[in-house]
């Protein structure tokens, strides 16, 4: 196993869309190869070809308590087909845990084109996606929000108003775990639009919400116009972002994208799972929410993890750490913090409660509850009550995302 080479960024990332049988537009090819590190790039060769790659990348990731932590992003895994089952992801994965444990970065994370290998390597799933399809044909947004009244929109080029929002944007990071803050280069994934990609519908359009003359909202989206066969038009709406400062502009942000004219849909395929639109809809049975896995998390310094997130309420608990592929997070941790702070040091007294790598992944950001991992055998209790006491301490009030 190897650091890529400079030069060999083109053949590092054939070999990885070859190994997912994907093809890709030119654009988005371009906009990697400058926000990849190569320095970070690995591959494993045989016969002068690269047969395994993986990628980190350098992320900061909002935790419980609005800290941003230095985070690797793990992408571009790929075996070729020819070399699968010999041990050459194992090598990858690991290769990537001892890069980031010797550089000082206590979580991993990752977005999985396949789920079932990610625990094994003390991945859990830490934070879910909504995907919403909304006939709004048939739905309202129920009520005026306060404030909303006060909002202006304006339908601006998505590059033209790119810095305004992600000024804004940028202000909502801190505000909701799993939120990454976006460095050099990086706003431009967002209006990545090539027209392969379009499924016939528009270029991306962007609406930005006003209130006295700060931006305090925008959502992108396209429009893909349609006809049934009676002439009735059936367009859909398919939304990228959208963020807003408070309920008013949120709630007049979807209003604007249901009420697109010749349209009869909207697909918003990634949001939090506790997006307020439900609770606005006039109707929820036209809403069509569908629950995935989104990010899955991998805590590689535990006790560095554990101390830079707080605690919704005071917690005082002995946590026994099973980790096969991290031998320094094995053993006993205490951690002792409340919301203004945590520390996390080992001890040899006798664990209040148990789980695995995954587990502690899961469970980090704060929107899988340790009950309801206990509930899958996932995480043990030792000592009557640790659990629901531990439970309440590591919510979020906010779901990650």
């Amino acid at each position: 196993m190897q650091a890529l080479p400079t030069d060999h960024w083109p053949s590092f990332y054939t070999a990885v869309l070859s190994a997912l049988c994907e093809t890709e537009p030119q654009e988005a090819t371009d906009l990697w190869r400058t926000l990849a590190e190569p320095q970070r790039c690995f591959v494993v060769e045989d016969r002068g070809a690269f047969i395994g790659t993986a990628s980190l990348l350098s992320l900061r990731m909002t935790v419980p308590g609005g800290r941003l932590v230095d985070t690797g992003g793990s992408t571009m895994v790929s075996v070729q087909p020819t070399h699968r089952g010999r041990g050459v992801l194992d090598a990858l994965m690991r290769h990537q845990l001892a890069s980031l444990q010797r550089r000082g970065v206590p979580l991993a994370a990752l977005t999985a084109s396949e789920a079932p290998g990610c625990g094994r390597f003390g991945y859990g799933v830490a934070a879910r996606q909504l995907s919403l399809d909304v006939a709004s044909s048939r739905v309202r947004i129920a009520g005026h929000s306060a404030g909303g009244d006060a909002v202006e929109l304006t339908v601006e080029d998505p590059h033209e108003s790119l810095g305004a929002c992600e000024e804004f944007y940028a202000r909502q990071v801190p505000l909701r775990p799993g939120m990454l803050a976006r460095t050099d280069g990086w706003e431009l994934l967002p209006l990545l639009d090539p027209p392969a990609w379009r499924q016939s519908a528009s270029p991306l359009r962007c609406v930005v919400a006003w209130m006295e003359g700060e931006v305090v909202g925008y959502a992108r989206y396209a429009v893909a116009v349609g006809w049934s066969r009676t002439n009735l038009a059936e367009g859909v709406v398919r939304v990228r972002d959208i963020e807003a400062r408070d309920p008013g502009t949120y709630a007049t942000l979807w209003r604007f994208l249901l009420e697109t004219e010749l349209t009869s849909r909207v697909i918003a395929p990634d949001r939090p799972v506790d997006e307020p639109v439900l609770h606005l809809a006039s109707d929820i049975r036209h809403c069509t929410p569908t629950v995935l896995d989104n990010l899955y998390l991998r805590v590689v310094d535990a006790p560095v993890a554990l101390t830079a997130r707080t605690y919704a309420t005071g917690l005082d608990v002995v946590m026994e750490i099973h980790d096969d592929l991290a031998p320094w997070n094995r053993g006993c941790w205490r951690i002792e913090g409340d919301a203004g702070g945590a520390v996390c040091t080992r001890t040899y007294d006798a664990p209040d409660l148990s789980l695995d790598a995954s587990a502690l992944g899961s469970a980090y950001l704060g929107g899988v509850t340790l009950t309801e991992l206990a509930g899958a055998g996932r995480v043990r209790e030792h000592r009557p009550g640790a659990l629901t006491t531990t439970t309440t301490a590591f919510a979020s009030a906010v779901a990650p995302w």
